[in-house]
């Protein structure tokens, strides 16, 4: 399941989540030359991103922030940046521009400090933006659980466009991170579980007194979960059936 857009539009110009956008696209092109020799691309990350071990010993502390603008390679840059642009927007529009930059920047400190307590001793250098996004899609899931997001459903050679409630989609990746970091680090497969977790939980506790000046439960129960404004409705294409000429 790989999400495409939601349906819930924001009644003012994201500017920040557009910055963020762009600075890790202009970051990643800045060191992109790198990617053509693999011991000065490792010496990079090295530098600049957060290897606990590194913190562990007392220096390299900044990695906990730089990290966050560093991505290995273009499927996971653009697949972040992505999900900054779906779930992105909508927090942006409620929290305001300053508060949206603050609360971004938090949850990616909250989920680098996840993944470094997870192993404090490991050289492994994390790196990308989706610790910071993850805490994102945390206070999406609080603020507007029902609204609806555009999935593609792929299996095999089947593959279909699915609107489902954000809950579900959110909840179900949230889950994913935890069974998938249970008993392991992720630095056997390169995956940062744990800043994952972190950062969801983060984003959710972060965007709580946000949730609790809309008025909490009252604010569900006003909304039904849904965004406090009308959804977007796309347009369906279809392809037209070409009858055979007899």
């Amino acid at each position: 399941m790989f999400p495409l857009r939601d349906h819930n539009p924001s009644n003012r110009t994201p500017y920040v989540t557009y910055a963020l956008i762009a600075i890790n696209v202009a970051v990643f092109l800045s060191y992109w030359p790198l990617f053509s020799d693999p011991q000065e691309v490792d010496l990079f990350f090295t530098r600049w991103g957060l290897v606990p071990a590194a913190i562990t010993e007392g220096y390299q502390a900044g990695g906990v922030v730089t990290s966050m603008f560093l991505h290995g390679g273009l499927l996971h840059l653009g697949g972040n940046m992505l999900f900054l642009w779906i779930f992105g927007d909508n927090l942006e529009d409620e929290m305001g521009h300053a508060g949206f930059a603050l609360f971004y920047l938090a949850c990616g400190i909250a989920a680098g400090l996840g993944q470094y307590l997870a192993d404090p001793l490991s050289m492994v250098p994390m790196v990308g933006a989706s610790g910071a996004i993850a805490g994102v899609m945390g206070g999406y899931l609080l603020m507007f659980p029902k609204a609806r997001v555009d999935i593609l459903f792929v299996f095999l050679v089947f593959f279909k466009v699915i609107p489902i409630p954000a809950w579900l989609m959110l909840g179900a990746w949230f889950g994913l991170q935890l069974l998938a970091g249970a008993g392991t680090t992720g630095a056997e497969d390169g995956i940062a579980y744990w800043a994952h977790s972190g950062g969801f939980a983060a984003g959710l506790l972060l965007a709580l007194p946000l949730w609790r000046r809309r008025g909490g439960a009252a604010y569900w129960a006003r909304t039904h979960g849904q965004p406090p404004h009308p959804e977007v409705s796309y347009r369906t294409t279809t392809i037209p059936t070409v009858r055979r000429r007899r």
